[in-house]
């Protein structure tokens, strides 16, 4: 199934849905909020409808799973080979800031692995791609563009911009090396910097749900790095029972 999947035509999706969310961003825009108080926009419901529907008609047998979409049940979706993991914009808050530090994120998993990315950041003109075996790319330029030949020394350490827990911040204050330059970032744009190599690491210890980093990831894995799970020191899997993620460590 992979290699039939066209990654250019993914992106084209992202981009189109990018274009409609940068039309609502430029306007004033009405603010809902969700259940759980996560925030919800015109500009999350109308880059959603924009890729589902371009996903189901280019891959009408791929089923597709979005955070703006009532979930499947897992008795159902467990038994998916591939299926499309979609935030229509991660990073909400951050939109709403205005600060531009959100994405559209597509993945495709296999089973419980990502091996296809598009994360696009249409507010930054940056467009991050992957497809497993064939690497991964921001602007069409292979990754990682910066490699740190001393981590002893020094250590770029990403964090949120919005959700920084005590957790986290105790992690980078526990980093073995003699300087840590600590940056913040919203969105999946953090993972992101990890597979570019502008930042070594990224430790997020606290919730995210699989659609947040699924896209992401991707572009993680073939740009060489990982996403560990903190616990087991183990890759992230997706497609669980429960789909919030557990901490994790994005790094080399």
């Amino acid at each position: 199934m992979l290699e039939k999947i066209d990654l250019e035509k993914i992106v084209e999706i992202a981009q189109k849905a990018g274009d409609a969310i940068m039309q609502i961003y430029k306007e004033d825009f009405s603010i809902e909020y969700k259940e759980d108080n996560s925030p919800l926009t015109q500009a999350d419901l109308a880059s959603n409808t924009i890729i589902c529907e371009s996903l189901t008609a280019l891959h009408p047998s791929i089923p597709i799973m979005s955070e703006e979409n009532a979930q499947v049940e897992y008795s159902e979706r467990k038994e998916w080979e591939y299926y499309w993991c979609i935030d229509p914009i991660d990073g909400t808050k951050e939109f709403i800031k205005k600060n531009g530090e959100f994405t559209v994120n597509i993945a495709l998993i296999y089973k419980n692995t990502p091996v296809l990315g598009v994360v696009y950041a249409p507010a930054l003109k940056d467009m991050y791609k992957a497809k497993k075996g064939e690497g991964a790319y921001k602007n069409n330029q292979k990754l990682p563009l910066h490699v740190n030949t001393s981590p002893d020394e020094k250590l770029v350490v990403v964090a949120s911009k919005s959700h920084l827990s005590e957790e986290t911040q105790a992690f980078i204050d526990a980093l073995e090396t003699k300087k840590t330059e600590q940056v913040s970032k919203g969105s999946s744009l953090k993972l992101c910097m990890v597979a570019e190599g502008v930042a070594d690491i990224y430790p997020r210890l606290a919730p995210t749900m699989e659609w947040d980093t699924a896209a992401s990831d991707a572009i993680v894995r073939e740009s060489g790095k990982m996403s560990f799970q903190y616990k087991n020191n183990l890759p992230m899997v997706y497609n669980k029972e429960n789909l919030l993620n557990p901490w994790f460590v994005v790094r080399k």
